[in-house]
């Protein structure tokens, strides 16, 4: 990929809304989060009840007699933009529901903050004074612009989102021209992991920040005095709130340190082979009761059981690297390739390919073995990182997206 392509790309924004626009805003947000839980329980029911599908045309009109009555009236003091599109996204859910690639739709909570999306005809892009007025307001929202957007970009789309920790966010979707990165002749495979986040199939090891260890003990504070708190009080509020910006700040602490890493990986190699890990499938297999006469049943340090790595897996974030490689690779003009998850990784020699380990495996307490044919002395996760990369460049030279399990 020589020359500039185009890419859509979501710039983020903190913003602090009047008092005015904050209330609009809120019940903007209410609305759309009613309308999609209406939505919901309708088309739910009419499967339920008659096995009839009702498609997204059939909710809208359902939406224009709700605000025709007497009980949803409010709903028409706010822009009808993002109230369609919040009909358009609960059919995008069960579109995916259908194609298996997503759970069936659940219900939207208020505790959970919420968004509304504005597109072009919902608001004003003043591009020369950098402002955006969104509809039914009379002034720009008062954003912090941390970085600039691109110049003769306007957005497509807006998202306004209120999290639970109160903390008002714009996303302004824009199509942009991005410059492939230099090519160059590395490729690196990829071994993801508990104890380190990721071992290199050239030996570097990136170890894993653990982020919820960080603020276990004050989490664990904040919940014991949440569960103190009667339910409705504004004290049960005010403690909820604590613990929701906590959260917030190991999120933004977890998703700070993965597009560091991302961005490391996509800028110092050409090539980068990981393992298709199911994340869903790890996690349901730790909440398990372990068995210990099974060799899995240690973590990769050798510590504590299957039930307890649940939580570490889901905190190492092996999902949220992968999508950022994907779309980063995508930009950039890199190779992402990805092998089949039950690829031996682990259990085959980098040197000389024999498998080996009593009956060909390895538990996940061995961390360093030598191989019995070649005599080899191998780290457990550098040797997979290696074989993966060797299974990765075969893939991407049969032009095939997955290799098979020996």
């Amino acid at each position: 990929m020589n020359g500039r392509h185009p890419v859509k790309r979501a710039y983020r924004f903190r913003f602090y809304p009047t008092p005015q626009q904050e209330t609009l805003l809120r019940r903007t947000i209410g609305c759309c989060r009613k309308v999609y839980n209406m939505a919901l329980e309708a088309r739910s029911a009419a499967w339920t009840a008659e096995h009839r599908n009702v498609t997204y045309t059939q909710t809208s009109a359902m939406l224009t007699a709700w605000k025709k009555t007497n009980e949803y009236s409010y709903m028409n003091d706010v822009s009808c933009v993002p109230l369609q599109q919040a009909l358009r996204h609960l059919q995008a859910a069960f579109s995916s529901f259908f194609k298996q690639v997503s759970d069936y739709p659940r219900f939207k909570r208020k505790s959970h903050g919420g968004s509304a999306e504005f597109t072009r005809s919902a608001f004003t892009w003043n591009e020369d004074k950098h402002e955006l007025t969104l509809a039914k307001m009379r002034e720009p929202l008062p954003i912090r612009w941390s970085r600039t957007l691109p110049k003769r970009c306007a957005p497509s789309t807006v998202t306004v989102s209120l999290d639970a920790a109160g903390r008002w966010h714009v996303s302004l979707l824009v199509e942009e021209h991005v410059t492939p990165l230099p090519p160059r002749s590395d490729a690196v495979g990829i071994d993801l992991g508990v104890k380190s986040l990721a071992v290199t199939s050239k030996g570097q090891v990136i170890g894993n920040p653990r982020h919820y260890a960080k603020l276990a003990a004050k989490l664990e504070r904040e919940q014991h005095a949440l569960s103190r708190k009667r339910q409705g009080s504004n004290n049960h509020r005010k403690a909820a709130l604590k613990v929701a910006r906590t959260y917030a700040r190991l999120a933004d602490m977890r998703r700070d340190f993965l597009h560091k890493l991302s961005t490391t990986l996509i800028r110092d190699n050409q090539t980068i082979v990981i393992e298709d890990l199911s994340v869903k499938n790890l996690t349901r297999r730790c909440a398990a009761k372990p068995d210990p006469a099974d060799p899995t049943h240690y973590l990769p340090n050798g510590q504590g059981a299957k039930s307890h790595s649940n939580r570490n897996i889901l905190d190492a974030g092996w999902g949220e690297l992968r999508r950022m490689l994907e779309y980063k690779a995508e930009w950039y003009g890199r190779q992402l390739v990805v092998i089949d998850r039950y690829y031996p990784s682990t259990q085959l020699c980098s040197h000389c390919g024999a498998k080996t380990g009593p009956k060909g495996q390895k538990g996940l307490d061995v961390r360093a073995w030598t191989c019995p044919d070649c005599g080899t002395m191998h780290d457990r996760d550098v040797n997979a990182a290696e074989n993966i990369l060797a299974a990765g460049l075969a893939v991407s030279v049969c032009k095939d997206g997955r290799t098979k399990a020996n």
